[in-house]
């Protein structure tokens, strides 16, 4: 299903300075909006996945999933510096008529907040029931809520920190490395930097998984063997993968993104900063993610007054994306622990003929 596209024309400014001269937002809906605007699971996608949350988080959208489109409305937008239809490095640079390339703005976390803020407004959207995302997913879900506090029911934060830390950032600094170290990179052209990527994602993947996934998954078979040992295939497969669907610039400008996220920032204290928050929290942490501890998440839990879950997978960082059957329990015994009703309000039949559905009952817990 391909995207649909918002545009808006006025100058969009950044934080850290500048603006874009408007933006493109792709976005994809599922099921329908209800009469009182507030059936809205938003979904906030990681870093190279696209709009269309039903492909890239399996399980987790249809009848009867977490994400019923007969029940909710589902909205997931692809985040600007994205290279999926949304404002990017590829976008074509009005003052020259050549795509951005390296030259694109530096975007922050707030930035993709406030982009998307735009489409919830252009959509009709009065509040989000619950706002959702993973790693920097995450990011992004926590930062509406301390920027909209007053438009967010439930925040779902899973895998993932109220700050970038030190080790994730070596990470992406690695892997800027990489692609910095492809000399088609630095030629602003189609596919530049694609070896530099394909580099990226093999170091991507040692922060996903873990040792343990490793063993499990590409142990030879064959003592005898001395070359093209299963890891190294691996390694290049999902390399290859990454370049046939993504871009190294949206790349190497998404990890820069990642970098600013920093909850503190110009809010004085991290009390100060979750404070805003009106929304109850559900914070997930998986015990086997390298990349964002759980100490990361528990420590979300324990300044917003929230709820801390953990979730065994031994799939690392990337549980959060093939445990959709976990996530979905996890979430429904949030939603009916803080006595939050799943948003099962039908959507209105029509303009005309049309009975409007009574409001849904929001009860806090103590």
């Amino acid at each position: 299903m391909k995207p649909q596209i918002y545009q808006y024309g006025e100058p969009f400014d950044l934080e850290r300075g500048g603006s874009l001269p408007g933006l493109h937002i792709a976005y994809h809906t599922y099921g329908s909006l209800n009469g009182n605007a507030d059936n809205v699971i938003w979904v906030c996608h990681a870093l190279t996945a696209n709009s269309d949350v039903a492909e890239w988080w399996p399980g987790m959208v249809g009848e009867g999933k977490l994400m019923d489109p007969e029940r909710h409305f589902i909205v997931c937008a692809n985040i600007i510096g994205s290279c999926y239809g949304s404002t990017g490095p590829l976008s074509t640079n009005p003052t020259t008529g050549l795509p951005w390339y390296r030259s694109f703005p530096e975007i922050t976390v707030r930035d993709l907040v406030n982009a998307h803020e735009l489409l919830r407004t252009h959509l009709g959207i009065n509040r989000i029931h619950t706002i959702i995302g993973g790693s920097i997913g995450g990011f992004q879900a926590l930062e509406y809520s301390i920027m909209y506090p007053g438009l967010i029911r439930n925040l779902v934060f899973i895998a993932s920190s109220v700050k970038i830390s030190p080790w994730a950032t070596a990470f992406n600094q690695s892997q800027r490395l990489a692609i910095e170290a492809d000399p088609t990179y630095g030629e602003d052209r189609p596919y530049g930097g694609s070896g530099g990527l394909k580099a990226a994602r093999s170091i991507a993947l040692l922060s996903y998984r873990n040792e343990q996934t490793y063993g499990s998954t590409q142990q030879e078979k064959d003592e005898s063997r001395t070359g093209d040992l299963r890891a190294s295939s691996y390694q290049n497969y999902q390399g290859d993968k990454l370049v046939k669907r993504f871009d190294a610039y949206s790349y190497h400008a998404l990890t820069r993104i990642m970098d600013t996220h920093n909850v503190i920032r110009n809010r004085g204290s991290l009390g100060g900063a979750i404070g805003r928050i009106n929304a109850r929290v559900l914070s997930v942490g998986i015990t086997s993610d390298f990349l964002f501890p759980v100490h990361e998440q528990k420590l979300l839990a324990h300044v917003s007054q929230g709820e801390y879950t953990g979730m065994d997978s031994s799939y690392g960082h990337d549980g959060f994306l093939i445990e959709a059957e976990r996530i979905t329990a996890i979430v429904r015994e949030f939603w009916k622990r803080t006595a939050v009703p799943d948003p099962r309000a039908r959507p209105m039949t029509g303009e005309t003929g049309g009975e409007k559905q009574p409001a849904l009952r929001w009860s806090r817990s103590a």
